[in-house]
């Protein structure tokens, strides 16, 4: 998104292409072998794989006699036998050996026999409809299977036991963290990041309070119901359906729950979650949506206004992304004195539990405030929790945090394991090697940076990380962990970039990259190794091509499922895509349509089905593109979810 473009760390922390400019003089490029130049790896005579202690996958799937484990027939560049929509960008494309449907579009009831927005041209839902409406913007969620145990605690683990008895029937453990419950029924929980104000009411800009609420109802959190019935998966009754919104009561918890920084003269209850982005998921079953570009709902209508150098760090702009929400709801004019610090309640990672409809929303201070892209979650040493998070904008960074004990034991004792522990930033070296940077009050260096207390620490955490020293890095999107312990970080670029700069690692490097690294110590140490896991740009031109990182997950076996945000080359539109890790081979699972983004991902506990979403199909432009609907040059399009499954009920993936 355009939003990207600008950066706002001015600090004097080294970039990442510099990093690695070092690095490359220390180790031989060694290009060859597999399919594409990025196979190479940046290490002497051994693969950087022995030198670094990153594993490649299951064992034996770098075995040329090995079953082949990502063997679906993938999406071909050549369009020579698609369908007119198809050839044209407007409906989506698929493996041969795959099917999809269509679920919960934007406007769809929250419960069944509501009021329903299906794309009529000549109308919008109202600001109550669209509170009770899926909204716009889908991107990251997360499954919750319906408990097949007796005791609905145990499905995580909760009461004892191990992680490791998970079947492919049952469900499936990654890193400690499982995933087990019923493969036909269960509760959906799904980010609604941004819509465009042409797309959600009609009009460029808000003319009046009403407009500002249809804004604001459209973005957040979905929890829904669904099940498949006969072979089909649609969204049923629940109790426990809902919208989290702008404007929902939410709390905070952690060091910062109490503070002043989040205290406004006004005295207004904290209220809403804006720019769900990315996700995570915690072994005891709640979710962890995470705010991402929030600076971008706020202006101000003074215009003598200054705005603070943290609010300057942070991004504020005097009209935000064009939104207008500033124009006739005074909480997001940062000019108006009442609501100074409404700001300081965004950009947090926020804990939902799916299956508890009346519980209020918690902002996790713990974690940091930042633009959260996402937040994968481990089980390290001790039973640790262990966070990882990017910072999605260019030149900022990646984040982890590491609970203070075994998260079981702290919530035997009612603590949240997300409350009490050390947040870190990363610092790549040129050897290969990284250092996690903790951010405490206690170091000199920020102390130095004129920070006070732990709670300005984590409540200005970007401005914490650029005292330590911390690497900028090229838009730090979403994370997973594999099940041997290695970190996957997407480094995206923003879709309207077209020709390098000192963000890129590789320049000129357009189109972005993945960075893998393994921390010390299962997760806790505060040292890691890392390396380049592929280029982008070095797959242009081949069966293989892709762009612009952002989506990402490894599923248990060694295949890593990869989403793409804007900039495709080869004729292609964004996607999902499929690599052998062992292997670092990729193959296309589906294509989505013009102007759209590709997001979001979340499977059953047998893996045999498959969540994504297509993001603003058309930039809501219906001559672009009419999806979900037929094709007719009329209908708005609208964000939805995609149901994939194998024909023959195979794994995803395989």
């Amino acid at each position: 998104m355009a939003h990207d473009d600008k950066p706002s760390n001015t600090s004097a922390n080294r970039t990442f292409e510099d990093v690695l400019a070092k690095y490359r003089t220390r180790r031989e490029v060694m290009v060859g072998g597999g399919t594409l130049a990025t196979t190479a790896f940046f290490a002497p005579s051994l693969s950087s794989a022995d030198v670094l202690g990153i594993g490649g996958g299951r064992p034996g799937n770098g075995d040329a006699n090995a079953e082949e484990l990502v063997g679906f027939r993938p999406v071909p560049l050549d369009r020579s036998n698609d369908t007119p929509e198809q050839q044209n960008g407007q409906e989506p494309r698929i493996s041969p050996d795959y099917e999809y449907e269509v679920l919960i579009p934007w406007g769809t009831s929250i419960q069944p026999g509501g009021p329903e927005y299906t794309g009529d041209p000549t109308t919008r839902p109202t600001a109550e409809e669209q509170a009770n409406q899926i909204g716009i913007g889908h991107d990251g969620m997360w499954f919750f299977p319906e408990p097949v145990a007796v005791d609905p605690r145990d499905r995580f683990g909760f009461l004892g036991g191990t992680f490791d008895d998970a079947s492919d029937n049952n469900g499936w453990t990654i890193a400690g963290v499982a995933q087990r419950g019923s493969n036909t029924k269960g509760m959906l929980a799904i980010n609604h990041e941004f819509g465009r104000n042409s797309h959600v009411f009609g009009k460029s800009a808000p003319e009046t309070l009403e407009d500002v609420r249809v804004s604001q109802h459209a973005h957040g959190v979905s929890c829904v119901a669904i099940q498949n019935i006969n072979g089909t998966w649609q969204r049923v009754a629940s109790p426990n359906n809902r919208r989290i919104h702008v404007n929902t009561p939410v709390t905070f918890s952690g060091p910062v729950a109490n503070s002043d920084l989040i205290k406004t003269p006004a005295g207004n209850e904290p209220l809403g979650t804006v720019n769900n982005c990315s996700n995570g998921y915690t072994p005891w079953g709640t979710y962890l949506t995470c705010e991402e570009n929030f600076n971008g709902y706020f202006g101000w209508t003074d215009p003598d206004y200054v705005p603070t150098p943290e609010q300057a760090r942070y991004g504020f702009d005097f009209d935000g992304f064009g939104y207008g929400w500033e124009q006739f709801d005074a909480r997001f004019d940062l000019s108006v004195a009442d609501f100074k610090n409404e700001e300081n309640r965004f950009g947090w990672v926020v804990e939902i539990d799916p299956n508890d409809g009346t519980q209020v929303p918690v902002k996790r201070t713990a974690l940091g405030r930042f633009k959260h892209e996402g937040v994968a979650i481990a089980i390290g040493v001790g039973n640790r929790v262990v966070a990882y998070m990017g910072d999605d904008q260019r030149f900022d960074y990646i984040y982890k945090f590491v609970s203070a004990g075994s998260w079981r034991r702290m919530r035997l004792a009612g603590k949240s394991p997300l409350d009490e522990g050390k947040l870190y930033v990363a610092r790549f070296n040129d050897d290969g090697t990284g250092d996690w940077l903790e951010l405490t009050i206690n170091d000199p260096l920020i102390q130095q940076a004129g920070f006070t207390s732990q709670e300005e620490v984590l409540t200005y955490a970007r401005i914490a990380a650029d005292a330590l020293g911390a690497t900028k890095m090229d838009r730090p999107e979403w994370t997973t962990v594999t099940q041997g312990g290695e970190c996957f970080v997407t480094l995206t670029n923003n879709s309207q970039r077209t020709e390098a700069d000192a963000a890129n690692p590789l320049a000129p490097n357009a189109d972005g990259h993945i960075i893998r690294f393994k921390d010390a110590r299962r997760f806790t140490g505060t040292t890691f190794t890392w390396e380049i896991y592929v280029i982008s740009q070095e797959t242009h031109g081949t069966e293989e091509s892709f762009s612009d990182p952002d989506g990402i997950w490894a599923d248990p076996d060694g295949r890593l499922f990869i989403e793409t945000d804007g900039g495709q080359k080869d004729g292609l539109q964004d996607q999902i895509l499929v690599s052998d890790i062992g292997k670092r081979t990729f193959k296309r699972l589906f294509e989505g349509v013009n102007s759209d983004e590709i997001t979001g991902l979340t499977m059953t506990p047998d893996r045999r089905t498959l969540f994504i979403n297509t993001q603003h199909p058309g930039n809501g432009n219906p001559e672009a593109t009419n999806f979900p609907a037929p094709t007719d040059g009329v209908t708005i399009p609208r964000d939805t979810t995609i149901v994939i499954r194998r024909k023959d009920g195979g794994i995803i993936g395989s």
